[in-house]
């Protein structure tokens, strides 16, 4: 069992399996990244993300989850997620959903039952203006496919003012009749994102956005739950809030994260890192290596911010960009 000297217990490992994507969201996936930056760098192999996971499992990890960049522009994802289908794992994946048509029978083969889809817009020029892409009606379809397939799905909206906040309500349209998981997530800041509190759409200020137009009933989170999660009455889908920016849920975290170079990150905002994949091409033993880890975890938000501090400046945080860490 993974312990952290706050006493909090550890027992979902998200794995990015590349830092690559097929969109070009700016809060994400910033445009100043040059020619090449992707390269060069070590990558975790499928085996030695097997032999990792090996690891984990033995340390009392319960479930992983598949995450990128896009993860499944990476050319031998199914592979890697039919080798993790071994393990007595819950094994979930999030994904933007461009490719999902192509590995839906791969998902069910493995198990999957839970699906995070990014998707900030319900129209398709807005979602063209945030991502770069014109990919929004076969994503629209891929959601659609993935739900008469009975997959639990979960739609992830980055809710960032004067961008998208006047979309709130048609998300919580879409739950009227389908069994969509809404998840309006806070402008959350790192590297090169141009992160701002003034473009933070915050928890209080969703629902009172909502609360214009519906009713809806507070549900009952579990201990580790990120989101706050509610329900319109009637409604087949439900909706939540990450709060990360106003309202932190550090105190349940069991979350670890592995980045696509093998370095292990015992938060989202974390400074340090452990350096997992050198270890194992080393022949050393990570087990102890991913205890410390965990063991050094800040009480919240990596010990670098409160999201209460007026004068919080989001370039002083040390930390990776996004897409270099994984969702």
């Amino acid at each position: 069992m993974l312990t952290d000297q706050f006493n909090r217990v550890h027992n979902y490992l998200r794995i990015s399996l590349t830092d690559k994507c097929n969109l070009r969201c700016a809060y994400c996936n910033p445009v100043d990244l040059p020619r090449g930056y992707f390269k060069g760098s070590a990558r975790m192999t499928a085996g030695e993300i097997e032999q990792i996971v090996a690891v984990f499992v033995t340390q009392g990890v319960k479930k992983i989850r598949l995450t990128g960049g896009e993860p499944l522009v990476r050319k031998d994802a199914g592979e890697i997620i039919q080798r993790i289908s071994k393990y007595p794992v819950e094994l979930a994946i999030s994904t933007n959903a461009v490719l999902v048509d192509k590995y839906i029978d791969v998902f069910k083969d493995a198990g999957i039952q839970s699906v995070n889809v990014s998707l900030d817009s319900l129209t398709r020029e807005k979602f063209f203006a945030i991502t770069r892409r014109d990919e929004f009606n076969r994503i629209l379809d891929n959601i659609y496919l993935l739900l008469q397939n009975k997959f639990h799905v979960k739609i992830n909206v980055v809710v960032m003012k004067n961008v998208n906040d006047d979309e709130l309500n048609d998300f919580i349209a879409w739950t009227k009749h389908l069994p969509v998981h809404i998840r309006f997530i806070e402008f959350m800041p790192f590297a090169g994102n141009d992160w701002s509190r003034e473009k933070v759409f915050s928890y209080q200020e969703m629902l009172a956005v909502i609360a214009t137009q519906y009713k809806f009933l507070k549900l009952q989170d579990a201990k580790h739950d990120t989101d706050k999660k509610y329900l319109v009455p009637g409604y087949e889908g439900t909706f939540a809030v990450i709060s990360t920016m106003s309202q932190p849920f550090c105190s349940g975290c069991n979350r670890m994260r592995l980045t696509t170079d093998g370095k292990m990150k015992n938060c989202l905002f974390s400074k340090t890192e452990v350096d997992i994949l050198g270890a194992l091409r080393s022949g050393v033993d990570i087990a102890p290596l991913i205890q410390q880890c965990v063991w050094d975890k800040e009480k919240a938000l990596g010990g670098q911010f409160t999201p209460y501090d007026e004068n919080f400046d989001a370039s002083s945080i040390s930390n990776r960009r996004m897409i270099n860490i994984g969702g």
